[in-house]
């Protein structure tokens, strides 16, 4: 070795050995929001396995109440929600070891008709890396600290939305975000994170979605991004006033967006042929009369949604209310790619329009290459700047239904799939699997990628994976 290196090196070793040993403390908070840094669903860190489950590179294992939010991640703390019959669950795990340190339950104010696929726990919480914020639909925010005492409280609703709420509170700026759409009066919001007070408050003309908020930090001033409802927006943060209106989305924004650079990302569906309302009154006109009446679709979250805020709004579902609702859906559905300007404005630089059916969750740009996966395990690649497609094809042993959003780190990309089967996929124009890890449970929720190591939760457990 050469000496003057050797010195160097005899100097810097004391000094860098302590930075060493708390490097994970420093980076471990890079995963406090659903999807991780600005729901990106990347990690910069290295080290994740390609193989893992319930019996291979498994760091330690603990049990988990019902819920389909996703992990997030402190530098000693996991925070999930769950949920009984009629109690609301936020719990913490100790992040080395999986112990659960403590739990707190809220009793339910309300029980919101959900989707088959939604559930009263499937909003992912933030933390500001000591605190977590936790929303139910049935009940609010609140928040907890590390100990598990409870901060504050606030009540939130009632709700009306067609499917039930999805989108996740964010922290921009020392403010506690919360996206609200809904049929009838959405709204985005700021809470003060030390009280939970209302900030501001600003009315939305958009309606159900269920997608999460970005911020992006860009020109001269930070802006906080949502897609719903056909319209892209943009918000000041420390004002709530509106900056952006731009209507390339569409009609049905489900899959939360994903910003690379100056450009934001965002699937919806649209329905090219809209179904028609014999279909809804073959099933429940049980009279005969051509429509329905609220006993007639009760327990029937879209079509009490349809009825209740659409059309004459009297409470029947009417062909009226249908060929409104559908009308706000019509055309294909679309992958749109915009670009956010200096200005404050954005332009379309591309868009992809297809026929889809079934779940598509939130797509993944990494290293150039746009990624989305639907139902059937059909993988799509695509250029991010130019929205030429790659390469299309099936994960191998894994044709099944997708709900928890693809992650990617260390040169892999995650995807998970419902019956517990997660892909590991090589990126790149010509993707290629490279193993497909079988957990024989469900996954619904998105992992989490920090420090090397993966943690996922499944229908029952909450997994630590590790070389």
């Amino acid at each position: 070795m050469n000496p003057a290196r050797a010195l160097a090196r005899r100097i810097l070793q004391p000094l860098l050995l302590p930075l060493l040993l708390t490097a994970p403390a420093l980076t471990a908070e890079d995963w406090t929001r659903f999807r991780g840094p600005n729901g990106s669903g990347i990690s910069t860190a290295t080290g994740f396995p390609a193989e893992f489950g319930p019996h291979k590179n498994v760091r330690w294992k603990s049990t988990v109440r019902p819920g389909k939010s996703s992990p997030i991640l402190t530098s000693g703390h996991i925070f999930l929600t769950s949920f009984s019959a009629d109690r609301l669950y936020t719990q913490c795990f100790d992040r080395k070891t999986g112990t659960l340190l403590w739990e707190r339950a809220i009793e339910r104010r309300r029980k919101a008709l959900l989707h088959q696929l939604n559930e009263p726990a499937s909003i992912s919480p933030v933390t500001d890396g000591r605190n977590v914020y936790v929303f139910f639909e049935d009940w609010g925010l609140l928040s907890y600290d590390e100990t598990g005492e409870l901060r504050w409280k606030t009540p939130l609703g009632p709700f009306f939305n067609e499917q039930g709420l999805g989108a996740s509170p964010i922290l921009v700026d020392g403010l506690l975000v919360l996206q609200v759409d809904h049929a009838s009066g959405s709204y985005l919001a700021a809470f003060d994170p030390a009280n939970g007070e209302t900030k501001w408050r600003t009315d939305r003309a958009e309606t159900d979605s269920w997608t999460t908020p970005l911020v992006y930090s860009g020109g001269e001033t930070p802006r906080i991004l949502t897609v719903s409802t056909r319209l892209f927006g943009a918000y000041d943060p420390a004002s709530g006033r509106r900056t952006m209106n731009e209507a390339s989305a569409a009609g049905v924004m489900v899959a939360s967006p994903v910003l690379a650079g100056d450009t934001v990302y965002a699937f919806g569906y649209n329905f090219e042929t809209a179904p028609s309302f014999d279909g809804a009154l073959t099933q429940r006109d049980a009279n005969g009369d051509g429509k329905l009446a609220p006993a007639e679709y009760e327990g029937h979250s879209f079509y009490t949604a349809v009825a209740k805020f659409r059309g004459d709004r009297d409470g029947d579902l009417e062909q009226l209310d249908w060929d409104e609702i559908m009308g706000l859906r019509g055309g294909p559905s679309r992958l749109v790619a915009m670009h956010l300007e200096p200005g404050g404005g954005a332009r379309e630089l591309w868009r992809y329009e297809k026929s889809f059916s079934g779940v598509i969750p939130s797509p993944l740009v990494y290293d150039g290459v746009l990624y989305f996966v639907k139902n059937g395990g059909i993988l799509t690649a695509m250029d991010s700047e130019t929205g030429k497609l790659l390469k299309q094809g099936r994960l191998r042993d894994a044709i099944d239904g997708y709900s928890a959003s693809p992650v990617a780190a260390d040169g892999k990309i995650y995807f998970p799939s419902e019956t517990g089967k997660i892909s590991v996929v090589e990126p790149g124009a010509d993707w290629e699997v490279s193993v497909v890890n079988d957990h024989s449970d469900g996954i619904y929720a998105t992992p989490a990628l920090s420090g090397g190591a993966i943690f996922v939760r499944t229908d029952s457990s909450l997994y630590c994976f590790a070389k």
